[in-house]
């Protein structure tokens, strides 16, 4: 009996555990030349159950406005009637409500695609399969949207190539990534595992459902919605077979020494043991990208020399900045060269400029529910900008924080109160969490703060 399946009392057969299927589609994903042909028939109702309950429940409602309240009032009938348009092919993929909002440089906005309700759902289904075969076909160097993976394993990573004879750094950056990319391409690499039409058809629905903004509906031709359950499985997908692949099995074998590759999503650095392979690397990864309908950003890539500073020297040559981090040669305490890291200025002044702001619009609230909400704020960045080496990037918010909040305090009394009246009054009553050095370089500790999601 196929093992995906399993007979109940009365002699039926009935799907297997959700598991059960997980396990037999990751050891089938072991072999690279397994095609997967059977797969829909695994999205049952218990897989649909569990991929509602995974959903954030808060989340913006897309074009029909439903919520997941809503839904979950008649939650058995709902699921009862998706999978039945599902399994009669009947599903049709409604448009993305578009939204924008601010990019992390505060320059600009970027679009924030947000699907229904029942996309989400059925999206998070097939992406619940599709990890189980392509978890086993990404590189360990992919860093990005990925169980076990995190922005704090590939800076540890990056950490440990740039002290190991990583010499020369690649700093590369993709324009418009989410926006550019190629949907004949990318039906292109997902049929090279997954030959089940019927998956390949939910996906092509997903990548040409209408986007609504304004009252106007467009088709473009190109892009994945940032904001859907599955894009960010779907841009893994894209520069596994673009760029980590082509890294791997033709870059390495040819060069003379060396080299690295750290991505997280489209954010992504190459390093090299000598110079020479180095630039060769930076001469042919625009023309490989290109082939793919994808551009390096010309002013945003360039190639550092990042050698170990010699003794004697103040600092080293270059830095360069990456997930939030800038990196550079510095001194220890014991007058070693290492490479540390701090805050990128850019996210610095933008922490500074988002705690101001909060501040000051908040003022009226009660001081109770202020602080509540710094605390949770002031934590999510420590836990992330919280590395060894960044301890004063750190105290700087701190202080920040505690100075406008006692400033914008201060102008909604009649009777403004002195500094050393806020600090032995509401700064005691009302502590603001010290920072910490959370992720180590050399021996990471698990953080006892409330974790966040990085920003990555």
């Amino acid at each position: 009996m196929n093992n995906h399946w399993r007979e109940t009392v009365n002699g039926t057969l009935s799907p297997a555990p959700l598991s059960t299927v997980l396990q037999w589609i990751a050891k089938r994903a072991k072999d690279k030349t397994f095609e997967f042909w059977t797969l829909a028939h695994h999205i049952t109702k218990e897989m649909l159950w569990d991929s509602f309950r995974r959903l954030r429940k808060d989340a913006a409602a897309g074009v029909d406005g439903q919520t997941a309240t809503e839904y979950a009032r008649n939650l058995a009938v709902n699921l009862e009637g998706l999978h039945r348009r599902l399994k009669e092919q009947q599903y049709r993929a409604p448009a993305v409500r578009r939204v924008w909002i601010p990019k992390g440089d505060g320059k600009g906005q970027r679009p924030l695609g947000i699907p229904t309700l029942e996309d989400k759902i059925v999206q998070r289904a097939v992406v619940t399969l599709l990890e189980g075969i392509y978890e086993e076909e990404f590189y360990d160097f992919s860093y990005g949207y990925r169980k076990g993976k995190s922005c704090h394993k590939a800076l540890e990573a990056l950490w440990q190539h740039t002290m190991n004879g990583m010499q020369w750094v690649i700093d590369a950056d993709i324009s418009d990534y989410f926006t550019t990319i190629d949907h004949a391409h990318l039906r292109k690499f997902l049929g090279e595992r997954v030959k089940d039409q019927s998956i390949i058809r939910l996906i092509g629905k997903w990548l040409n459902a209408g986007i609504l903004e304004d009252e106007m509906l467009t088709y473009p031709d190109r892009g994945t919605p940032q904001g859907g359950v599955i894009s960010p499985l779907l841009a893994n997908i894209y520069l596994h077979y673009v760029l980590d692949k082509w890294f791997a099995e033709v870059v390495k074998p040819r060069l003379k020494g060396k080299a690295h590759l750290v991505r997280v999503a489209d954010d992504f650095v190459i390093g090299c043991e000598r110079e020479d392979d180095a630039r060769r690397i930076l001469e042919v990864l625009p023309k490989r990208l290109a082939k793919y309908d994808l551009t390096i950003h010309p002013t945003k890539t360039r190639l550092l020399d990042f050698r170990r500073p010699k003794l004697g020297a103040a600092k080293g040559k270059d830095a360069f900045d990456f997930l939030g981090f800038r990196h550079h040669w510095m001194k220890s305490r014991r007058g070693n060269w290492i490479v540390k890291r701090k805050t990128e200025p850019k996210r610095l002044r933008r922490t500074l400029k988002r705690i101001r702001d909060w501040c000051r619009e908040n003022r009226h609230r009660p001081v109770r529910e202020q602080h509540k909400t710094l605390n949770v704020r002031l934590r999510g960045h420590y836990n992330y900008f919280g590395v060894t080496g960044n301890y004063r990037a750190l105290q700087a918010v701190l202080r920040w924080a505690e100075r406008q909040w006692f400033m914008w305090l201060n102008r909604r009394g009649s009777k403004p109160r002195s500094w050393q009246l806020f600090r032995d009054t509401v700064l005691v009553t009302f502590p603001l969490p010290r920072p910490g050095i959370l992720h180590s370089a050399l021996a990471p500790i698990q953080c006892s703060l409330q974790v966040s999601k990085c920003s990555c």
